[in-house]
């Protein structure tokens, strides 16, 4: 018997546009209106379809929710901990997961609001998306930055403040973009304010944390 993996079938086909289509118009709403004030009308309109489909997908406005923020951890952590746990100097090695985690936000204008919601909501989906997700990643951060000081590339530093330091640095330029916007400041997101404001986060890292901080 051939163990050979079938072909969509046009009906499956279908569900999976559907579903990805409802993902993409909720982290919308989502993003704009917050988990508690998005309206599951508004989202199946955006999405153009049956307000009933959204149950039938995803069984409540939670469980949407869950789904959205989700649905960006399970790319965003394949492409991590492969960085991550590649071989090679840990200075090349951090460098390239900043460009990484900087990259990847930057594209995904939406996501930083969506994890400062999950981050302040607490609940089941939070702790549950937490170990599944954000664990193993930073299990592999702190391994990383435990051989760099090993190995003369990196000072002596507590792995998790200079872990949630990192993050830091790259997540919250995303979340007050439009407070950093109301100050005065221009558009977060254009490629002139997204290339300095990622080589100042390299440079704060280079300078902050290795042992010799030359590029």
């Amino acid at each position: 018997m051939s163990t050979r993996t079938r072909p969509p079938t046009h009906r499956q086909a279908r569900s999976d546009k559907t579903r990805a289509a409802i993902l993409t118009a909720a982290e919308r709403v989502f993003a704009e209106s917050g988990l508690a004030g998005a309206r599951t009308d508004a989202i199946a309109a955006t999405a153009g379809v049956n307000k009933a489909l959204l149950y039938y997908y995803f069984q409540s406005k939670e469980r949407l929710y869950e789904a959205v923020v989700e649905n960006h951890l399970l790319e965003f952590n394949r492409a991590v901990l492969d960085v991550l746990t590649a071989p090679g100097s840990p200075r090349t090695i951090l460098l390239r997961y900043v460009n990484l985690h900087f990259d990847f936000v930057s594209a995904r204008h939406r996501q930083a609001r969506l994890f400062h919601q999950l981050m302040t909501s607490g609940g089941q989906p939070m702790q549950r998306l937490v170990r599944k997700h954000f664990a193993p990643r930073s299990r592999a951060l702190h391994q990383l930055l435990a051989r760099g000081m090993r190995e003369g590339d990196f000072r002596r530093v507590d792995p998790f403040h200079i872990s949630v330091s990192i993050v830091g640095l790259i997540v919250f330029y995303f979340s007050a973009a439009q407070v950093l916007q109301l100050l005065g400041h221009t558009d977060a997101y254009s490629d002139a304010n997204l290339k300095r404001r990622k080589q100042e986060v390299l440079d704060f890292i280079r300078y902050g944390l290795f042992l010799h901080p030359s590029p």
